[in-house]
């Protein structure tokens, strides 16, 4: 008689769904495109100055576009494993599972183009500028994109799980971005002491 698997603890879950995204990451050129180019956008919105609600459509699009990726490799993984031969139904929702993928894509240039075409034609947005007068914005960026190359770099090496062991450390790495977070912060305040 089969015992029933136990159930997972919180910590566990977390590393799970995580150990799919590293699986995704690893084996699909399109899924490190898809971040290298999430990241690449977060610099540039903050650079550009976005607004809250233009970085809010830019996050749920990168998140559409990532999301429609990793469920068109769950229905790629589970057709390879159900059928060996041709089978035109498996090619059918194969071609639709990519189709979701392209729609994404497709959704997040246009929402793209809308937020940055005027944005980054206009020669007064300067970088420096805007980092000086964002912090809170210049922090959170900051932490997404450890976040982002932690999982990265563990996907491509294979060292550790997402959330314990192996180098890089993530929760090394976010202290020390956050660290430096609060360093600029609170740089030139009377509070500079407490992180110095």
């Amino acid at each position: 008689m089969n015992r029933p698997r136990p159930v997972p603890s919180l910590l566990e879950s977390f590393n799970n769904a995580l150990e799919g995204v590293i699986h995704v990451l690893r084996t699909q050129r399109n899924m490190r495109i898809h971040f290298l180019v999430a990241a690449v956008v977060l610099v540039v919105a903050f650079a550009a100055g976005v607004t809250n609600y233009e970085l809010i459509a830019l996050l749920l699009s990168i998140a559409f576009v990532l999301i429609a990726e990793m469920i068109n490799t769950a229905v790629e993984s589970a057709i390879d494993a159900s059928t060996t031969s041709f089978d035109p139904h498996a090619k059918l929702a194969k071609d639709i599972a990519a189709g979701a993928v392209l729609i994404a894509t497709v959704n997040a240039v246009a929402v793209g183009y809308i937020v940055f075409a005027r944005r980054l034609s206009d020669p007064s947005s300067r970088l420096l500028d805007r980092v000086r007068n964002a912090p809170i914005d210049l922090t959170l960026i900051a932490l997404v994109l450890t976040i982002i190359v932690v999982i990265g770099t563990k996907a491509l090496t294979g060292r550790g799980t997402p959330l314990r062991g192996g180098l890089p450390s993530g929760h090394a790495a976010l202290a020390f971005a956050g660290w430096m977070a609060s360093t600029y912060v609170l740089g030139d305040t009377r509070h500079r002491f407490l992180v110095s």
